[in-house]
Parts: C-alpha cells; sequence; structure tokens
C-alpha cells in the first residue's frame, strides 16, 4: 500500500536559505523535461542560478514547452553524456560552480566523472551520500547514510561516513547530532560483521573524545528511533530511542530504507554527496519535484557552510 499524503517541501530548509544567496549550479546532463522542471523550480525559488550543461537544441526546445526563457541562462552544449558530465565536472574544478546537480544520468557515470582525479574535485576526503529525510507536518529530521555512493563501506570508509554527515548536521544548525550506527543487533557477534564494525567505530571515537556528535553502535533500527524500544532493552546512551543520524551497514540497506520512507510514509529524500570540492545534488526520475526543491536547499545551506569555515574555497555566486 502506497501513501496517498502529498509531498511536502521541509520549510525550515526554505527558512535556512531564505538570506542566502543562490548557488551557481551545474546541471549535468539537463536535456530531459523533468530535469529542467526541477532546476526551473530551484531557479525561482532563488535556491540556484543554473548552468543547463547538455544538447543546447533540445535545452532550448524543452524549456520553451515549461515557459521558461533562459535569457541570462547559461547553456553549455555537451551532445553526449558523457561528455556533459566531464564538463560539469571541469566547471566545478575552475570555480565556474559552486554544486552540481545530477541531470538524466546514471549516478555511476557521473561519480565516475567526479572521481576521476584530473577533473580535481578530490579534496583528501571520502566521498559519501546523505538522505535527509522529512515527513508531512513532522518537524524531525533524519539522516540515512550512505544509501547511494559506497556499496558495503569496510570499517575505514564508515569513519568518513559518519564524519561527513555529522558536518552535513553541524551545516544544519544541529551541533550535536546523535549518530547511531546500525546492525542486527545491541551486542557485537562474529556471525554480524556490522556489529563488530559497528562496536569498534563506537569505541573510536569514544577513545578519540570526538567532539561535536554523540556516536553509538551497535543498534538495531527500532532501538535507533523508538524511545520505547530503546528503554525496553535498557540502552543508556542517549543516542538510543533519539537518533538524527543513520549510519546503514550497506548501499541495499540505505536504499531500501529511504525508499520504504517515501513511497510509505510520503517522506522527501534530499540527496547529497559531501566530501568533494562541491556538493553533487543526486535526484532520480522517480523523485518528485518538491524532493528536488529540498536537495537544491541542502546543497544551498552547504555550500554556505562550506564558505564561511573555509573549509573549501567556493567562487562567489
Amino acid at each position: 500500500m502506497l501513501s496517498l499524503t502529498p509531498f511536502e517541501i521541509p520549510t525550515y530548509l526554505l527558512a535556512l536559505c531564505r538570506r542566502l544567496p543562490a548557488v551557481t549550479t551545474a546541471i549535468a546532463v539537463a536535456d530531459d523535461m523533468l530535469v529542467l522542471k526541477g532546476a526551473y523550480s530551484a531557479s525561482k525559488e532563488a535556491l540556484i542560478n543554473p548552468v543547463l550543461v547538455g544538447d543546447q537544441l533540445e535545452i532550448k526546445h524543452l524549456a520553451r514547452q515549461i515557459g521558461w526563457n533562459l535569457k541570462g541562462v547559461r547553456v553549455v552544449n555537451a551532445n553526449n553524456e558523457q561528455k556533459a558530465v566531464e564538463t560539469s565536472a571541469i566547471l566545478a574544478k575552475n570555480n565556474e560552480v559552486s554544486a552540481i546537480m545530477k541531470g538524466q544520468v546514471h549516478t555511476d557515470t557521473l561519480m565516475t566523472a567526479i572521481l576521476k582525479s584530473k577533473n580535481g574535485l578530490r579534496i583528501g576526503r571520502r566521498i559519501s551520500h546523505v538522505f535527509h529525510m522529512t515527513l508531512p507536518k513532522k518537524d524531525k529530521v533524519l539522516m540515512i547514510t550512505d544509501g547511494a555512493v559506497n556499496v558495503a563501506p569496510n570499517y575505514e570508509t564508515k569513519i568518513d561516513i559518519i564524519k561527513n554527515a555529522i558536518e552535513l548536521a553541524h551545516a544544519l544548525g544541529n551541533k550535536q547530532p546523535n549518530v547511531a550506527i546500525l546492525s542486527g543487533t545491541e551486542t557485537p557477534i562474529a556471525s554480524m560483521p556490522s556489529s563488530i564494525d559497528a562496536a569498534l567505530i563506537s569505541n573510536t571515537f569514544k577513545e578519540d573524545n570526538f567532539m561535536g556528535a554523540s556516536i553509538y553502535g551497535p543498534l538495531a533500527f527500532d532501538n535507533a528511533i523508538s524511545p520505547a524500544a530503546a528503554k525496553l532493552k535498557k540502552l543508556s546512551t542517549p543516542v538510543a530511542g533519539n537518533a538524527d543520524i543513520l549510519v546503514v551497514p550497506n548501499i541495499e540497506t540505505g536504499n531500501s530504507l529511504f525508499k520504504m520512507m517515501v513511497y510509505f510514509m510520503s517522506a522527501i529524500a534530499a540527496g547529497i554527496v559531501i566530501g568533494a570540492k562541491v556538493p553533487i545534488m543526486l535526484t532520480s526520475r522517480g523523485d518528485p519535484l518538491e524532493a528536488r526543491i529540498a536537495s537544491a536547499a541542502l546543497s544551498a545551506i552547504m555550500v554556505n557552510y562550506l564558505s564561511q569555515s573555509n573549509i573549501v574555497k567556493s567562487p562567489q555566486c
């Protein structure tokens, strides 16, 4: 049974963006109706200044169909998807754009271009993806990582995934997020490798006195999000039952979880890749328009945070 509740853009995201400048954003493979509608809507919300990369004639043809006057909008001609993603990456490398939005292209193709050393978008950190999940009429934000980029992350990769997600939480104003490292148990057992990883990671951050987050694992899903379940299991950590960030053991878990929330609960999944020189918005053909706008808002917030923190230098937008 699928939810019939209408999707809602998180109002707090738009409020956080209200005083931020629009972010110059490359739309990689923009010659698609749904992609152009998303870029147009995000530009009308003053979230992005789009740079449309793709088949120039098709982009202009589709723009006319949706009533988008492209006067003043930069269109970069790229007659195939490989050229379009490479061009988008180079625009970011050359500081001509501060973010990239995935257009009508497979995620693997886009991320391959991002990761190529010649395109210069790596900054010495592991790249990872975060789904920022919100429900209609609810204020709670739940972040799921990584459900789109890292397929079967090992211990070291999960450390970077956690750091990236914490950085996003800080950018959104949550200065002490609760990070739950998910597994199928609360007790490390050898037959469940994700529980061993979770315990090691939890101890690592504890021993390093990592500031800016509360991190605990392993936790089963119910004990991460339900105070009642956590109480029943007598879990004393503040993370149990109050997780802000769910670190999943593999991409299948994260991908399934976010889609269940979208299709069964009308959740909005704003997706963003962190750890490269610029944020990358990953949207799919199945995403509603609201999710595309929310992803653009998330990107704008992250670009501003990185600029203010001097973590990476972003061009003026």
